[in-house]
């Protein structure tokens, strides 16, 4: 069982990445990518945690990308964490999250909440601050119910506290992290477009542009859209990921490996997975040679 869509603590999880390669160890997976948001800070840690466990790890990263409609996030797989482009690149969307954190905040200050930067950050745990910590921060204070209802009254594009921010173009993103040796994969595919026809065209276009996956086992996606995945990438040959994006407290619910308890990523992608990267650097664990795997 493989779980390759994870959060620590150093973008918006609630464990740490050795935390969470205990607990992937404690139930039974084989392999797991840390991708926390616009971040490989964790990731030395992590591949030594996994190492220790004796389970194989991923480096990884998840990058949200500029697109006219929808949400469409580029996974990137077995990458240098300390690759100086893609560094580059993560620090310029990093500075435009905490611009639009600033202006998050005076937007819910000026609806008339007397939140604090003290108390938005408080929920984060970590050093990476984005909507989720704002949607926990509205729940203390009382302003919803749950951070499902914080996102759909204020935080969602077209609320009133929504504010854009910098992101990299699709292109950009695919081709930093295949500079960084890293394989890139779009997760969650319908969130960005839910029409297979158009997601068909969408995907291809990437293709061409370097993408090499599709994250196709994630725990919202229907029956249907699981079919539909499973032909997308029959169809364009693209590698098959899929990971239940952990979140630990922060999403409540959602069980790391397992999601809600039906929902299970089966050892046989792994192999395709490490087969289409271009290097062994980001990997580290007992399915790879020790010489192979990296520095920690």
């Amino acid at each position: 069982m493989l779980d390759l869509h994870i959060h620590s603590t150093c973008s918006d999880g609630a464990d740490t990445p050795e935390v969470l390669a205990a607990k992937g160890a404690l139930i039974g997976l084989h392999a797991m990518a840390l991708t926390d948001h616009d971040t490989t800070r964790g990731v030395p840690a992590f591949l030594a945690a996994c190492r220790q466990h004796r389970l194989t790890g991923l480096s990884g990263v998840e990058i949200s990308l500029a697109v006219p409609a929808g949400t469409l996030h580029l996974l990137g797989y077995g990458i240098d964490p300390e690759h100086a482009g893609l560094q580059r690149a993560l620090d310029q969307v990093r500075t435009g999250r905490a611009e639009r954190n600033a202006q998050i905040l005076a937007r819910l200050q000026g609806l008339g909440f007397a939140l604090t930067w003290p108390q938005v950050a408080a929920c984060a745990g970590g050093d990476v601050v984005g909507r989720m910590h704002f949607a926990r921060a509205l729940v203390a204070y009382g302003a919803a119910p749950d951070v499902q209802a914080a996102f759909q009254r204020y935080l969602i594009r077209g609320r009133p506290a929504y504010v854009e921010r910098f992101r990299l173009t699709p292109e950009e993103g695919i081709r930093l992290v295949r500079e960084a040796g890293g394989l890139p994969v779009v997760a969650h595919p319908f969130l960005w477009l839910p029409d297979f026809e158009t997601l068909a065209v969408g995907l291809t276009a990437l293709q061409a542009a370097g993408l090499g996956g599709l994250e196709v086992y994630y725990p919202e996606h229907s029956p249907e859209q699981l079919v539909q995945a499973l032909r997308l990438v029959q169809k364009l040959g693209l590698v098959a990921t899929g990971g239940t994006d952990y979140h630990g407290a922060m999403k409540p619910g959602l069980a790391l490996g397992t999601a809600r308890g039906g929902f299970c990523v089966r050892d046989d992608l792994l192999p395709p997975l490490l087969a289409a990267l271009p290097s062994r650097r980001g990997v580290a664990g007992p399915f790879v040679p020790p010489e192979e795997a990296g520095p920690a």
